[in-house]
């Protein structure tokens, strides 16, 4: 059995976990961890057996991913591989739009480019029926 929605306690009605006022759909933010926090992590998880390393990746939250790139990370370059990696700024809508411009007139100059090359040919085609229309105009009928 259903009940509307007006019947249910006011608890009932309200998101679990959502405090109020504030907005549900807010983007979670990407962790970063520290390049001390990913040898530390990897020391451990290099020394564990077999049987707790998945353990070691459950309790931090984390994929068998992140350790085999934070490894790669640090035999080839040291401490400095494992800082993170900054991300490149956002384009303002202006350079978006920019660019996003740039783009339509390559593709309306390529489009006349084409247009521009069968007008061409047609002109050509057109000139050569001419010129095959007067010829067969002039010469005389055959005696057969």
């Amino acid at each position: 059995m259903s009940m509307p929605i007006a019947v249910l306690p006011s608890r009932a009605r309200d998101d679990e976990g959502v405090a109020e006022g504030a907005d549900p759909a807010a983007r979670p933010r990407r962790r970063q961890f520290s390049a001390e926090y990913k040898l530390a992590l990897l020391a451990e998880y290099d020394a564990a057996p077999e049987g707790v390393k998945g353990s070691i990746l459950r309790r931090e939250g984390l994929y068998s991913s992140h350790v085999t790139e934070w490894r790669k990370a640090r035999d080839s370059g040291g401490l400095a591989g494992l800082k993170a990696q900054p991300r490149s700024p956002k384009r303002r809508p202006a350079q978006t739009e920019l660019e996003r411009e740039r783009r339509r007139r390559e593709r309306v100059e390529a489009e006349l480019a084409r247009t521009k090359a069968a007008l061409e040919l047609m002109g050509k085609a057109h000139a050569l029926l001419e010129l095959l229309a007067e010829s067969a105009d002039n010469t005389p009928p055959s005696t057969r």
